[in-house]
């Protein structure tokens, strides 16, 4: 009888044949010394370079991986939902491919899931959350914008919720990603509201976090998308 996979971490990948052979190495490094049962899932949305080769390659040797493919380019938000729905561990993990939040803070996450937490978000916006590496000021100054903007439309306490770390009980998870329907960098808010609406207990905790250079985030296009996916979940919200 196969053992229960305790640990999915899903890992949204576009264009990452550079990072990804790191990130996968450093993913299973960590996860090698524990005594649970995991999978790592790699979902390529569309890549144009090698990423899926990479993948493939380290799935050879290492059959706890699995690589999920999107029919395009949908979007991160499309990439971390199919990632999350083939997930089949207790608790399920997205963290960006370039590791800015170190997985090993999942060891901090787990006694809080094992409180009760149905969900448990990295911040990079509490007076204990440790930033290694800042973004350029310019970034800094759109995020605190953009995190009033939602706590202002949403009526919540939430500091950060663009940080690329959540993790999200199996239950919750099956609940939530289904409802889903922004496939952009604003699905983040959405995915945690929806988890809201539905009576699930969310906690925000402090996690390391170091910027990268080669972020995928356009300040000015993407904004504008942001702000427009605030207002679309802002209506499905008031539906539910």
């Amino acid at each position: 009888m196969a053992k229960e996979i305790f640990l999915s971490v899903i890992i949204p990948a576009y264009n990452e044949e550079k990072r990804l052979p790191k990130t996968l190495e450093k993913i299973h490094e960590y996860l090698r010394e524990k005594e649970f049962d995991y999978e790592i899932i790699v979902v390529d949305d569309g890549s144009r370079d090698a990423t899926v080769q990479v993948a493939e390659k380290y799935r050879s040797v290492e059959p706890k991986l699995r690589l999920v493919k999107n029919p395009k380019n949908m979007g991160k938000g499309y990439a971390v939902r199919n990632g999350m729905l083939n997930g089949r561990g207790k608790y399920l993990l997205f963290t960006d491919s370039d590791l800015s939040t170190p997985i090993t803070e999942f060891d901090s996450f787990l006694p809080e899931l094992e409180k009760g937490y149905d969900v448990v978000i990295g911040s990079r916006a509490l007076a204990e959350s440790d930033i290694k590496i800042r973004q350029p000021l310019y970034r800094v100054l759109m995020g605190k914008v953009f995190n009033l903007i939602v706590r202002t439309m949403f009526w919540t306490s939430i500091r950060d919720t663009q940080c690329g770390f959540k993790c999200f009980s199996s239950r919750a998870a099956k609940a939530v990603f289904p409802k889903q329907e922004v496939w952009g960098f604003g699905f983040d808010v959405e995915v945690l509201f929806i988890a809201r609406k539905l009576g699930f207990k969310i906690l925000e905790f402090p996690v390391e976090w170091s910027d990268s250079p080669d972020t995928r985030v356009s300040p000015i296009k993407d904004s504008v998308r942001m702000f427009l996916e605030l207002l679309k979940i802002r209506w499905k919200l008031l539906k539910l």
